[in-house]
């Protein structure tokens, strides 16, 4: 299932894509700015490792490849939550240093979050980005997120204590859609 919206594409992850994801991924300044869980440096074995991970499990699709003008310069995953958070899905993602600051972020934002309100049966989307990361905070308030809180020295990145945000869109709130 692959989603169109103004010039990008998300489709979903395969193992054929393996190559594409490491060549992206592959980037301290991108690393830097996800969680510990994410390798640097970035390995063809660390791509397909985590393809085979998620793969299976993602029927309906909620890891999706970013592609703009056919070519894969990102990624974005949809985490569905359990227990008392059920009604929430987090999202995560990044994008090729090359491609940042041209609205494709916010783009593909704008498309995973309308089809986490169609797929599932949640009423919150919501992103933890660092603090320190303006391009990731701007891409979710151009999406229509809003900052509710800075949760103050709440992380440690590459041994610096720092803080983190939570943005989020209800979707009572969120005026897009992809239909």
């Amino acid at each position: 299932m692959d989603i169109f919206f103004e010039g990008i594409i998300l489709r979903p992850w395969s193992i054929r894509d393996a190559h594409d994801l490491a060549r992206i991924a592959d980037n301290k300044n991108i690393a830097d700015n996800l969680r510990d869980g994410f390798p640097n440096p970035y390995s063809l074995e660390d791509a397909i490792t985590w393809l085979n991970i998620i793969l299976p499990e993602n029927i309906p699709p909620r890891f999706f490849a970013i592609l703009a003008e056919k070519v894969i310069v990102g990624s974005i995953g949809i985490v569905t939550k359990t227990d008392i958070y059920r009604k929430n899905v987090e999202i995560g993602y990044y994008l090729a240093e090359d491609y940042w600051g041209k609205g494709i972020m916010t783009r593909a934002i704008m498309a995973a979050t309308s089809y986490s309100f169609r797929q599932f049966d949640i009423v919150r989307v919501y992103a933890e980005p660092f603090a320190d990361n303006p391009g990731s905070r701007r891409a979710l308030e151009k999406a229509g997120f809003s900052l509710e809180a800075t949760l103050k020295q709440n992380v440690i990145k590459n041994g610096i204590i720092k803080d983190s945000c939570i943005y989020s869109v209800l979707k009572e709130d969120f005026k897009f859609s992809l239909d």
